[in-house]
């Protein structure tokens, strides 16, 4: 199974810094990763991480190669809250193109 994870490097879980957010929105999406034999890919070969944090890109890249893929992971739902409330009609763009969004927690 392929798959993309994407973290949030805005939001704050449980009170704690944005670092170590990432930090634990990291180490959750890497093990469950390994654990379900997910095969994270890149889209963008100059992307920097392996990982995107940014909706927008991971959309924009989708659009450009034209790939349906098994599954978007991500540390929960309130990864992306707040842009599926802003965009709304881009969220809903945006997951049509994975078979499945999951979520670790």
């Amino acid at each position: 199974m392929q798959g993309i994870y994407l973290i949030n490097e805005q939001i704050h879980i449980n009170g704690l810094s944005r670092d170590e957010s990432v930090d634990i929105q990291q180490k959750a999406l890497l093990y469950f990763i390994n654990k379900e034999s997910v095969e994270p890919i890149k889209l963008n070969p100059y992307q920097l991480n392996e990982h995107y944090t940014i909706p927008h890109a991971l959309l924009y890249d989708l659009k450009i190669h034209q790939k349906q893929i098994d599954c978007l992971l991500m540390y929960s739902n309130e990864s992306i809250a707040d842009f599926a409330a802003t965009y709304p009609a881009r969220w809903l763009i945006l997951k049509s193109y994975f078979d499945s969004i999951l979520t670790v927690v």
